[in-house]
């Protein structure tokens, strides 16, 4: 019996991928936790035991989440890339619309009207006028699940629009419109949009990715959308530049004391997939892959292993070993194996950067405390046997 504690609300729906013969599910509880879902509680201080094997991240993105320490411990981290991309979409081109038509201030100043309002809407609405989309110039920085969704539907809204991604992926390139104009040069980029929209994750290279040296080369008065992560846009540098007008207006999906205390930004309170059919498919989708590795042993959209996975040969007993991306360890782990008289039917073994995932079909016993030897190869950091049959 396999549990799983939940960190997070997720569909009635969803729950039902957890099979009642598997699984017992618990809250918040790690210590005896087989596996973890959850969605933005902050876990970077948190303790695992070594029966915690895996944490299913709703969501894209992973700041929350200790990731590097998981892999030394051999916990294996997913999350659920594209499963919210429609409903960040939809909210960037609000956003689009908010940053060019003065909504939310026309919005404020209705609601202070309480005499003549008929009137004075007709006298007072030309301070909000502003720009339609159309014809107008969109740089969307990062083309991945999201960001190619935004480029496209730009297209369709009769923008211009271009597209920067030194990293874009097959699958995305192939769903990029073809009147998207991709450039190599982000400056190129910079130069001629009218709107800018990031839509990257946030990391070494992209902290502070927008700044002071890059908004120089923009246009006078444009405008800025970040729905992705903080970090990636210099705050005290989009704040001078607001002060000055070279950047008009800002909207963020990431409030924040600073952001709040700054003029023509508006602050949308994380709500990119915030909809019901996005924390459905993201529910869904961590499940699916959680319960995929601790029944099969198989990984997809891990952030801190390869994907690797395989079809299980009949009649065997499977071992999924996790280890550090070194010379000479699948020699060690046959090696390992045959000398306790265990049978190779099939392997399949893929890496990434530090680490590696191993998934071997055997035939053969292999006890307890003969798994707990292999853990202290050096370089080997999970063993996980699964048998034919998941025992309760």
């Amino acid at each position: 019996m396999y549990k799983v504690a939940l960190f997070c609300k997720i569909p009635k729906e969803t729950m039902g991928l957890f099979s009642e013969d598997k699984y017992e599910i618990i809250e918040q509880e790690t210590s005896d936790a087989d596996g973890i879902v959850m969605r933005s509680m902050d876990i970077h201080d948190m303790q695992f035991s070594r029966r915690l094997k895996a944490i299913a991240r709703s969501g894209a993105g992973v700041n929350n989440i200790p990731v590097e320490r998981c892999a030394e411990e051999g916990i294996v981290v997913f999350n659920s890339p594209g499963a919210n991309a429609n409903a960040v979409c939809e909210l960037t081109f609000l956003g689009l619309l908010i940053s060019s038509r003065k909504v939310v201030d026309s919005i404020y100043w209705t609601k202070k009207l309480d005499n003549n309002v008929v009137d004075a809407v007709e006298r007072g609405k030309s301070q909000f006028v502003g720009p339609e989309l159309k014809g107008k110039t969109l740089g969307v920085i990062g083309l991945g699940n999201v960001g190619h969704l935004v480029a496209n539907l730009g297209i369709k809204l009769g923008m211009e629009v271009i597209g920067y991604d030194p990293y874009i992926s097959v699958k995305n390139a192939l769903g990029l419109s073809w009147d998207v104009q991709y450039t190599s040069d982000i400056n190129d980029l910079y130069r001629r949009s009218d709107y800018i929209t990031v839509h990257t994750p946030y990391n070494d290279e992209t902290k502070n990715y927008i700044n002071k040296d890059n908004i120089k080369i923009m246009k006078d008065g444009v405008k800025i959308l970040n729905f992705a992560r903080h970090g990636i846009v210099n705050e005290d540098d989009l704040a001078e530049a607001l002060e000055s007008g070279k950047v008009s207006y800002h909207v963020s999906d990431l409030p924040n004391e600073k952001l709040l205390n700054t003029k023509n930004v508006v602050c949308i309170p994380h709500l990119g997939g915030s909809t019901h059919e996005a924390e459905e498919n993201c529910a869904e989708m961590a499940v699916t892959q959680l319960t995929e590795y601790l029944e099969k042993g198989n990984i997809t959209n891990s952030v801190n292993f390869p994907d690797c996975s395989m079809e299980r040969y009949p009649g065997t007993d499977r071992i999924v070993v996790l280890n550090k991306n070194i010379p000479n360890m699948i020699g060690k782990m046959t090696t390992a194996l045959a000398s306790r008289n265990i049978n190779i039917i099939g392997m399949v073994n893929k890496s990434r950067g530090d680490y590696a995932c191993n998934i071997i079909d055997i035939v053969g016993q292999l006890k307890e405390e003969e798994l707990k030897e292999l853990e202290e190869h050096y370089g080997i950091l999970r063993v996980m046997l699964i048998k034919q049959r998941a025992e309760k």
